[in-house]
């Protein structure tokens, strides 16, 4: 899936949130991942860059990003 429809379903499904929000997110999955955190997909972290493996990982429901969560899903 591209960049844009990634970031489009996660903040379809979060109304909440905004783009900047969402920058915020990624930014801080993406450093975790840089720092040795595993990857909660089953990709190999090595063949896609951290940035996009964080907005994956965000938009599969596998990274909950606080304050944005619907409660009601």
């Amino acid at each position: 899936m591209k960049t844009e429809e990634l970031t489009a379903k996660i903040l379809n499904e979060n109304p909440n949130m905004d783009n900047y929000q969402l920058a915020i997110a990624v930014a801080k999955r993406c450093d975790e991942i840089q720092n040795g955190a595993l990857s909660k997909l089953n990709i190999d972290p090595s063949s896609v860059k951290p940035a996009d493996l964080a907005l994956m990982e965000i938009a599969e429901g596998l990274v909950v990003v606080k304050g944005f969560v619907d409660l009601e899903k």
